[in-house]
């Protein structure tokens, strides 16, 4: 029992290293994303047809198509590019020089290389040529968009230039550490570690749209119920890797369908907050509730959920049932954001144009159950309950 019990605790703090891992090397970059992202929603609001009319913005001013092709310019590059953003980053993380993991990124996208959102369509239609590399035939195949292929890259390449600074001459480490480093992982990539990680890669994301196109709404339900949860664990941070490699490979996936799920759990944080606000006759305690719930409506949940839902447990519960109900008609109407964004009001700019109602039929769905159910239970609370609401918010807060 003492073995089973060490090794779940072990398994834990592997766990939470693995995400706190993967939230410093993603964080950086998000503003970079987020841009790119908002580019790419303006993009689609100049293109979208039925969105404002029957014909796109750009079917009706014609002198705007130079602009939004512009606009598409700017938003593609840096999905496009991802790798280089990730190597730097995640060979900074992993303790290697972040020059060398952008480098080492460079070359993954490089043009000499078949684009890897065309990889499939030239092994299919035999067009992939390949490299006759030591007697091993080596495809040229780019990974532009990938996010675990360059991860693992990432990785190996900052463990071998550690390991070189170890064992070479100081006299040599500063001109020969970044050349073998770089040679050795750049012969690993393309042999062994970047077509694995591909297919790694390919299968995160096939599994998540097969789990998404099977389960539809039973599935973003149970995700919606369980996304506050996750953020109260942290398991939360994991997600920008998963929806960054989705919004990359947009073309095939459509997009991501956590931003909305996240979005909505947000809302309904905020709605839960807000009905306390109403409830609370204590001024100090309506203070907290006001500005908590406004500052989950705006995307940054920890006040709300820590300093008023968690406490008093009712509106936690009842927020968390809002945001279930919100995220079945999110997948009873298969919302899904083409870019990230700020999960808050806000939020309908990142979503899908020909989805944006529905997204808002949902955020309102959230907001309503969740307002009600806490305020009928409050209801019927005795008053002291509210004794144990705190008057400050926690301090530290961050963007849920």
């Amino acid at each position: 029992m003492a073995f089973v019990k060490n090794s779940l605790v072990f398994t834990k703090k592997q766990l939470i290293n693995f995400i706190n891992t993967l939230a410093d090397i993603f964080v950086p970059i998000i503003p970079a994303i987020v841009a790119a992202g908002l580019l790419m929603a303006i993009h689609n609001l100049l293109t979208a047809p039925h969105l404002f009319a029957a014909q796109s913005i750009i079917q009706m001013y014609p002198s705007l198509r130079g602009t939004a092709a512009f606009v598409n310019m700017l938003a593609n590059a840096p999905f496009t590019f991802l790798p280089i953003l990730i190597g730097f980053s995640a060979t900074k993380k992993f303790g290697g020089n972040p020059y060398l993991g952008a480098a080492m990124a460079m070359m993954m996208v490089s043009p000499a290389l078949v684009s890897g959102y065309d990889v499939s369509t030239a092994i299919a239609h035999h067009t992939l040529t390949s490299w006759n590399l030591l007697g091993l035939d080596v495809a040229k195949a780019g990974y532009q968009g990938s996010v675990i292929p360059m991860l693992a890259v990432a990785w190996l390449l900052a463990t071998t230039e550690k390991w070189l600074h170890k064992k070479m001459p100081k006299t040599l480490d500063y001109t020969f550490t970044p050349l073998l480093a770089i040679l050795f992982t750049g012969v690993l990539t393309f042999v062994i570690v970047g077509p694995a990680m591909r297919v790694v890669s390919d299968g995160v994301t096939n599994g998540l749209l097969a789990l998404y196109n099977t389960t539809g709404p039973i599935g973003t339900g149970i995700l919606g119920l369980l996304y506050a949860p996750l953020v109260i664990t942290g398991l939360h941070q994991s997600f920008p890797a998963i929806e960054t490699q989705l919004i990359a490979n947009i073309k095939s996936t459509g997009g991501t369908f956590i931003f909305p799920i996240a979005t909505i759990s947000n809302i309904a944080q905020g709605a839960a907050s807000l009905a306390v606000f109403f409830l609370t006759k204590e001024t100090k305690q309506r203070s907290l509730a006001s500005s908590a719930s406004f500052s989950a409506l705006l995307g940054i949940t920890e006040p709300a959920m820590f300093g008023v839902n968690l406490k008093l447990k009712f509106p936690f519960i009842s927020s968390i049932i809002g945001s279930a109900f919100g995220s079945i008609y999110l997948g009873l109407t298969h919302v899904l954001a083409v870019s990230l964004g700020s999960n808050s009001v806000l939020g309908f700019i990142s979503i899908a144009p020909h989805a944006i109602p529905s997204f808002l039929i949902a955020n309102v769905i959230a907001f309503v159950v969740s307002f009600t159910l806490t305020f009928v239970q409050g209801k019927r609370q005795e008053e002291e309950v509210f004794q144990s609401l705190g008057a400050e918010a926690p301090k530290d807060a961050v963007t849920a």
